[in-house]
C-alpha cells in the first residue's frame, strides 16, 4: 500500500512481457463519475464499460482498478489515451520509491536496483485528501487497511503492508482510535504491517518527563509564576518553547494521565500569562502579546484514557505572525499519581525549523501510528557508517520502566533498515536517492514478504505471519556500530537481517 499512489507505468512494477504487477490499484482521491464522464468524451471504450469504473465492493468513495484495466492503459495507442483509461497518479513520487524498494524488479537496469520481494504481485492503495474538520487521513487509512486485509483474504494470500505515513498529533501510548485499530486489524487473515518510526528523533518537537508526585491528596498551592519575568515557584515544572520568526500558526499538545491534576501557566515572550486548570475541561481563548491562544482543556475518551491539553497559537490583532521568543509553560502538581506528561509539537516539516523545545527530549519521538503495539515499527540507519540515523523516531521515554517489564511487546522501533540515500525509483522511471524512515520501513516489508512467502506460500511453515513473523526478523537482527545493549529506544533489536531472520 503506498498512500502517495504509483507511478504503474514504471518498468519496476511491470512484467517481462510489459504486463501490469499491479493486482488492484484503488485510488481514493478519484470520482468514478468524473473518470467515467472523461473516457466516455474520448470514445474509447463502449457505454457497457461504465459499471467497472467503480469503487470497491461495499466503499463509496474512489476507483478500484483491476490489472485487466492497468494493462489496457499500458497497451493504449498513446500514453494520454493511458491516462485516461486509467488516470490514477503519484504527485510526489513517494509512493513509487516506496514501492520500488519494497517490491520493484529493476526495471531495465536489472537486479541491482531490483527491490527486496521482486516477483510479488501488488496491491496499492492512494490515499484520499481528509476533511477539513478531520485528523490527518485516519478515516482514509483505516478504510485502506480493511480494504487490503479483506482483499488479500479474498484471493487467498498472504499480505504484506507497508505504512510509510505517520503524524505526531496523539498521546503515544498505543491507545488512540488508529492505534487500536491497526492492532485489532492485524489479527485478521495473514498479513503484517510494518510502519516508519517517523523523522522526529532530531527535530526538537518533543519534550517528556515527571511532576513531582504528590499521592491522591491535594496540596497547597505555591504562586506558580512570578508575573514579571517568569520565573517558576516551588515544585514547579518549567518547559521552554522557541518559536521562530514568520510562524503563522504553532499548536502545541500536552499529554497526561487523567488521574493526575495540574495547574498549568502559558508565559509569552513579555511575560505576559494566564493560568489553567486541568480539572476544568472545555474550550476557552485568551490573548498574550499579540498571539491569540485557542485551548482546549480535554477529557477521557471511549479509547482514550488520558487528557490532552491543546493551545492553538495564531496571530492576533494587526499581526501576521505569532510571537516569536521563548514562550514557558509552568506544570504545578495539584494532585498527582504518575507525574509523567508530554508535549508535542507539529512534525518537523511543517514548521520553521527553529521552532523547537529549548530542552527537547529525543525519545518516544515515534510517529503514530508506528506506536501500535502488533505492528513491526521501522526505524532507519546509515548503512556506509553503520551508525543510527539521529533523524528516526524513537521509543521509550522511562527506561527504568521498560527495563522491569516482563513482556517485551513495549519495545519499540523493533529494528532498522537502511534509510539514508537509498536508490529507489522515481515517476520518470529512473532511479533518485530518497531518506528517511518512509524508505526504511519497505526493506522490511519486503522481507516480511519473502518469509511468508517462504512459510505459507512454499509450505515450510502455514503460521509464518503477524507476530511470528515481528519475533523472526528481531532475532535475526544484527547488531549496529555503537550500540551496546539491545533492545534500545533508538534500534530495538538492530539492524534487519533477512538471512538469519528464515528458520533453519
Amino acid at each position: 500500500m503506498t498512500g502517495e499512489g504509483i507511478a504503474y507505468r514504471n518498468r519496476d512494477f511491470r512484467n517481462q512481457d510489459g504486463s501490469t504487477r499491479i493486482r488492484y490499484l484503488w485510488d481514493q482521491t478519484l470520482e468514478a463519475g468524473q473518470v467515467w464522464e472523461q473516457i466516455s468524451r474520448s470514445g474509447l471504450l463502449p457505454e457497457e464499460r461504465k459499471e467497472t469504473y467503480a469503487p470497491p465492493s461495499g466503499y463509496r468513495l474512489g476507483v478500484e482498478f483491476r490489472a485487466a484495466q492497468i494493462n489496457e492503459a499500458l497497451n493504449a495507442d498513446s500514453e494520454a489515451e493511458g491516462n485516461l483509461l486509467v488516470p490514477s497518479v503519484d504527485t510526489s513520487g513517494h509512493g513509487t520509491a516506496v514501492a520500488g524498494i519494497a517490491a520493484g524488479n529493476g526495471g531495465t537496469a536489472g537486479a541491482a536496483y531490483a527491490g527486496i520481494a521482486r516477483e510479488s504481485e501488488l496491491l496499492v492503495v492512494r490515499l484520499g485528501t481528509p476533511r477539513a474538520d478531520s485528523f490527518p487521513r485516519t478515516t482514509e487509512l483505516m478504510r485502506a487497511l480493511t480494504y487490503t486485509v479483506n482483499k488479500a483474504i479474498e484471493l487467498r494470500m498472504p499480505v504484506a503492508v507497508n505504512l510509510s505515513f505517520g503524524n505526531t498529533y496523539g498521546a503515544h501510548n498505543g491507545t488512540s482510535l488508529l492505534e487500536r485499530f491497526l492492532d485489532n486489524i492485524s489479527e485478521i487473515g495473514r498479513n503484517v504491517i510494518c510502519v516508519g518510526s517517523g523523522n522526529e528523533g532530531a527535530s526538537g518537537g518533543h519534550v517528556g518527563g515527571s511532576v513531582a508526585v504528590t499521592g491522591r491528596g491535594e496540596v497547597a498551592l505555591t504562586n506558580i509564576v512570578d508575573r514579571t519575568d517568569g520565573s517558576a515557584g516551588e515544585n514547579v515544572t518549567r518547559v521552554e518553547l522557541v518559536i521562530g520568526a514568520y510562524e503563522t500558526g504553532v499548536n502545541v499538545q500536552l499529554w497526561k494521565e487523567y488521574t493526575d491534576r495540574y495547574l498549568v501557566t502559558m508565559v509569552s515572550p513579555s511575560g505576559e500569562s494566564f493560568t489553567v486548570d486541568t480539572d476544568q475541561p472545555g474550550k476557552q481563548t485568551y490573548r498574550l502579546d499579540q498571539t491569540q491562544i485557542l485551548l482546549y482543556n480535554g477529557e477521557p475518551a471511549p479509547y482514550l484514557t488520558s487528557q490532552e491539553i491543546y493551545f492553538d497559537l495564531l496571530p492576533g490583532g494587526d499581526s501576521r505572525y505569532v510571537n516569536a521568543g521563548v514562550w514557558t509553560f509552568l506544570l504545578q502538581p495539584v494532585r498527582t499519581i504518575t507525574g509523567n506528561y508530554t508535549f508535542y509539537l507539529p512534525s518537523g516539516t511543517v514548521r520553521n525549523a527553529n521552532t523547537r523545545f529549548v530542552r527537547n527530549t529525543p525519545d518516544v519521538t515515534l510517529t503514530i501510528p508506528s506506536t501500535a503495539s502488533k505492528v513491526v515499527t521501522v526505524g532507519a540507519y546509515d548503512i556506509v557508517y553503520d551508525a543510527y540515523a539521529d533523524f528516526s523516531g524513537r521509543g521509550y521515554l522511562y527506561q527504568e520502566q521498560v527495563n522491569s517489564r516482563t513482556s517485551d511487546s513495549f519495545v519499540k522501533p523493533d529494528l532498522v533498515a537502511p534509510g539514508i540515500n537509498i536508490l529507489a525509483p522515481d515517476r520518470e522511471g529512473g532511479y533518485t536517492p530518497v531518506t528517511g524512515t518512509s524508505f526504511a520501513a519497505p526493506f522490511v516489508t519486503g522481507a516480511a514478504a519473502v518469509l511468508m512467502q517462504w512459510g505459507i506460500v512454499d509450505g515450510h511453515d502455514p503460521y509464518l505471519y503477524g507476530e511470528k513473523v515481528k519475533a523472526y526478523l528481531r532475532r535475526g537482527a544484527k547488531p549496529i556500530r555503537g550500540e551496546t545493549e539491545y533492545p534500545n529506544a533508538r534500534v530495538g533489536y538492530g539492524a534487519l537481517c533477512v538471512r538469519d531472520s528464515l528458520p533453519e
